[in-house]
């Protein structure tokens, strides 16, 4: 909204050019939605409690402890997130960029399937909410619709291409399969986010430090200087996607804020599956899918701890984990809460590092 009213003044306002720079405006929507968060913050909060008297019913086969310290903590907290998250973008991006619409309304669809799952949920009083292969129906219908529509958006080779880490020149053209692999990336970074998201603090620093990480990535590809310097493929207009990671950033922090522990409120369904969603289409609209396996890798690990464990037991009867996801089999193997959320957070900066030396390294 600002770069259309006031970037183009700046012909007769120079000042006011700052308004066309994505870096300026990333900051912009970084301060904004912190601020919103804040602002709305303990307003939110209050009306979940009063709708949630027993709060997020928490699963009887998981963590003993949590039953006893997570009792009544209200959930939902995803809405405080889109409440920063989505103002922000408005007001600072390009609204004229069909990326920053597609990866918008991907996360407010995810946000509405966790939002369904988590009402269900407190409504009942049960940890079980809308059917998984429900959930993963309308999951995939988004996801596919959001491929849909980047292809159109893409321009030629890279419409249907796959591009591959640490080589420069190699496009793998996988033409209509690249419709169901773009939705699998969107739906499973959704998921392992949602996995991820089991202890206070956990998911949402790791998916901040993935939205910086790609909030420099599509800054790069989305440049075409950068983009020839690294030799990294160009992909026009996605630069303005920093705008929506930047804001993903800001949104995460004021949640922080609350979710810190012990948590005010946790961040359910509604925010998992639209964080990770959000992440998973960013990149496969820069087509840097295969590095958000590396820079998202804690999320990775995750499930393939759950996938691990439901395989071992249902043909062995035994379990690799003492508990999955992995995070809970820390917390059986008596490690204390912020010092698994911590060192996950350190393997995430790890992660995001590994990831970005990848624009180099080709």
């Amino acid at each position: 909204m600002l770069y259309d009213l006031l970037g183009g003044m700046g012909v007769d306002y120079p000042a006011l050019n700052v308004f066309r720079y994505i870096t300026f405006r990333t900051g912009g929507a970084t301060l904004t939605a912190l601020l919103i968060s804040f602002m709305f913050g303990p307003r939110i909060i209050a009306m979940l409690k009063s709708r949630q008297r027993r709060g997020q019913p928490i699963r009887e086969d998981g963590p003993q402890t949590h039953i006893v310290q997570k009792q009544g903590t209200p959930t939902m907290g995803g809405f405080l997130i889109l409440v920063g998250l989505v103002p922000a973008v408005l007001l600072w991006a390009d609204l004229s960029n069909k990326y920053v619409w597609i990866v918008l309304l991907v996360t407010l669809g995810f946000g509405a399937v966790g939002f369904a799952d988590d009402y269900l949920k407190v409504s009942k009083i049960s940890p079980k909410g809308v059917p998984g292969r429900v959930k993963l129906f309308f999951e995939f219908v988004i996801a596919i619709a959001a491929m849909w529509a980047l292809v159109l958006v893409a321009n030629e080779p890279l419409q249907t291409a796959l591009t591959v880490p640490f080589f420069k020149g190699v496009l793998l053209q996988l033409g209509g399969f690249f419709f169901l692999f773009g939705a699998l990336v969107i739906v499973g970074s959704s998921n392992a986010v949602n996995l991820t998201d089991g202890l206070d603090g956990l998911a949402i620093v790791p998916v901040m430090i993935a939205a910086a990480a790609f909030g420099l990535i599509v800054y790069l590809v989305g440049n075409a200087v950068f983009a020839d310097y690294l030799q990294v493929h160009f992909v026009p207009g996605t630069g303005e996607l920093a705008i929506v990671c930047g804001a993903l950033i800001g949104a995460g922090l004021g949640f922080l804020w609350y979710n810190a522990p012990p948590a005010m409120v946790f961040m359910g369904d509604t925010g998992s599956l639209a964080l990770g969603a959000a992440l998973g289409t960013i990149a496969v609209a820069a087509k840097h899918e295969l590095v958000l396996a590396i820079i998202g890798g804690l999320f990775v690990l995750e499930a393939v701890s759950v996938i691990v464990q439901v395989i071992s037991f249902k043909t062995t009867g035994k379990r690799v984990f003492r508990m999955a996801p992995l995070h809970h089999h820390f917390e059986q193997k008596g490690w204390a809460e912020p010092t698994i959320v911590v060192r996950f957070w350190i393997i995430s900066v790890v992660l995001a590092m590994a990831g970005l030396a990848t624009l180099k390294l080709r």
